[in-house]
């Protein structure tokens, strides 16, 4: 790459955008270090504080989501969704990428459609198995699409789908530890089976309801310990069930910053179903019992759910059914040897592996085009 390269990469909201895009920024930034790169999201999004952190500029745009329970709200969405468009084009004439990358959420959408009508290449990174009505829109102008899942030409030209996988935090991957050794940094015991159970950085409230619903059934398992991340928005109800609880064999925590070290220390996770989450389970071939959220678009998170447990890759317990059940399943499968094994054995075999240079390769493809 003689000259230096724009690189514009947008989109967020979540985790689940978020640390793909950031994974696939640290791979262009790792092969060409003077190449630029500026990230577009939504402001007052988990991103505006979560990119810059990564060593990124970023600049939000005012864009939000459509309201689907009061449309006359959507009056104000429009209105913000028109600023947005104007903010794009200001972005696109002051910056001049060579490519523009979508990862999904509120900014993707005007930022991709203004440079597909500037003939500025465009690439689309759908995380799920079920594509977003942004990522749908935006196909037809988009040189490739970067995809996790087979069967998505049911939302996308097959012709330009290129199966890359998701890309996931690399320090996941690169955890020394043993389990026991792994407990031990947490303050577990090192013998006992582990549960880590996960809700997102800012908390799942049906997880959360449900482990306290199980609390008394883990304070029983003499031999289970359960690691509860529970996100900040629970932390002050979960403290307070707990301490009420008979359970010592739990720790609890609002945010759990190192994340490797606590999947290695687990036999067993529980998470949403996430796209991120799904991955980071694939690569790291841990068996997983997975509560989808019901309330995001699409009912995407179903429907990966559903692409883990059709293959025995995971177990699936839908939210509505959790509080009651939720607790017996954990307890039962993290006390089921075969049952482990095979989950892992399955999960593992869907992993995709270094998705963030599959991914670099297509955008260098493109750009040098």
């Amino acid at each position: 790459m003689n000259e230096v390269k724009r690189f514009l990469i947008s989109g967020g909201g979540t985790g689940g955008h978020i640390f793909p895009a950031v994974a696939i920024a640290n791979e262009i930034r790792r092969r060409y270090p003077e190449a630029k790169i500026l990230f577009v999201g939504a402001e007052n999004r988990m991103e505006m504080e979560k990119v810059p952190a990564a060593g990124y500029d970023i600049k939000g745009l005012p864009v939000c989501g459509f309201d689907r329970k009061n449309l006359l709200r959507n009056v104000w969405v429009l209105v913000k969704l028109y600023k947005s468009m104007r903010m794009a084009k200001r972005i696109l004439r002051d910056f001049a990428p060579d490519i523009a990358i979508g990862v999904g959420g509120y900014a993707s959408g005007p930022m991709l459609k203004e440079a597909q009508k500037r003939g500025i290449p465009t690439l689309i990174q759908e995380q799920n198995s079920y594509a977003g009505v942004t990522n749908k829109l935006l196909a037809k102008g988009a040189r490739a699409i970067c995809v996790a899942y087979e069967g998505m030409e049911r939302f996308f030209p097959a012709e330009k789908i290129v199966m890359t996988g998701n890309p996931v935090r690399r320090n996941l991957l690169q955890c020394s530890l043993t389990p026991a050794e792994a407990r031990r940094e947490m303050g577990l015991d090192p013998a006992r089976r582990t549960i880590l159970v996960v809700g997102g950085s800012l908390g799942a409230r049906t997880v959360n309801e449900s482990i306290i619903a199980a609390l008394p059934a883990v304070a029983a398992a003499d031999d289970v310990q359960v690691i509860w991340q529970t996100g900040k928005y629970y932390d002050e109800s979960t403290r307070a069930a707990l301490e009420a609880s008979p359970a010592r064999n739990v720790v609890r925590m609002p945010f759990i910053a190192n994340m490797d070290v606590a999947y290695r220390a687990a036999d067993l996770v529980v998470s949403r179903a996430g796209a991120s989450s799904i991955s980071e389970l694939q690569l790291l071939g841990k068996p997983s019992i997975l509560v989808p959220s019901p309330n995001v678009a699409e009912d995407h998170q179903t429907k990966n759910a559903l692409a883990l447990a059709d293959r025995n890759a995971a177990i699936m317990v839908r939210d509505a059914d959790a509080v009651a059940t939720l607790g017996r399943t954990m307890l039962a499968t993290v006390h089921d040897d075969a049952l482990l094994a095979s989950l892992a054995a399955n999960v593992e075999r869907m992993a995709l592996r270094n998705a963030d240079e599959r991914i670099v390769d297509c955008v260098m493809g493109i750009v040098e085009r």
